[in-house]
């Protein structure tokens, strides 16, 4: 199949009615599709921005309460589940720039596989740290096991936004998932595909994220 005809495989309505090349079509959808990613991108730093700005002004008036309770947080599931973020990051990355090269089709595809597991093995520990919380009494409530009770201002933070960001990463998995369906089907989809670098902008958002959240979440408290 000629570079054009699978450059028009990727091209959807209604391009095909501007009267436009293949290659420049195709051009202007890839760029209008990284631009709309990154929009969405920006809202979601807003949403993010608004929970991070609520936690430092509850962390100002209530240094002390949130400090012990960060010092509850499991520091060797945060610190795991980091690990696995920035390794499926660097899997992700690996993936982008290996789809832009006829011949790396496999390792785009096993590179997209890696990120995935590791996606699916941070939300299995966070799904275990969820346990011990639970079991631990740290939902914020009647049985709340700490007696300060700004600290569950802390711990309302805590579910929220590792809750939020599991929801994230969730959608993350089907996109990663979604393209390895569509690689093992047709050869030729993951090469040159904006679809392959727009999901993992995506993914590398949500591991920015999880950035943020590790030190607000597990180092506050256990610093000096």
């Amino acid at each position: 199949m000629s570079d054009v005809s699978a450059v028009g495989k990727l091209i959807r309505e209604p391009w095909d009615e501007l009267g436009l090349s293949e290659s420049k079509a195709f051009a202007l959808q890839r760029s209008g599709a990284t631009f709309g990613i990154w929009v969405f991108i920006a809202s979601e730093v807003l949403f993010f921005g608004a929970i991070f700005l609520l936690y430092a002004a509850m962390r100002i008036e209530h240094a002390d309460a949130f400090a012990a309770a960060a010092r509850e947080t499991n520091i060797v599931y945060g610190t795991l589940n980091t690990a696995i973020l920035l390794t499926s990051g660097l899997t992700a990355s690996v993936a982008s720039r290996a789809a832009e090269h006829d011949g790396l089709r496999r390792l785009t595809l096993w590179c997209l596989a890696a990120t995935a597991a590791l996606g699916l093995a941070f939300l299995v520990v966070k799904g275990l740290e969820y346990r011990e919380d639970i079991e631990k009494h740290l939902v914020p409530g009647p049985r709340f096991a700490l007696a300060q009770a700004p600290a569950q201002l802390f711990f309302g933070f805590y579910w929220l936004s590792t809750g939020v960001h599991a929801i994230h990463l969730s959608i993350g998995i089907g996109l990663v998932g979604r393209l390895i369906g569509k690689g093992l089907r047709d050869h030729e989809w993951l090469v040159g595909n904006a679809q392959v670098e727009i999901a993992l902008l995506y993914w590398g958002f949500v591991d920015v994220v999880w950035i943020f959240l590790y030190p607000a979440l597990y180092l506050a408290g256990r610093a000096g």
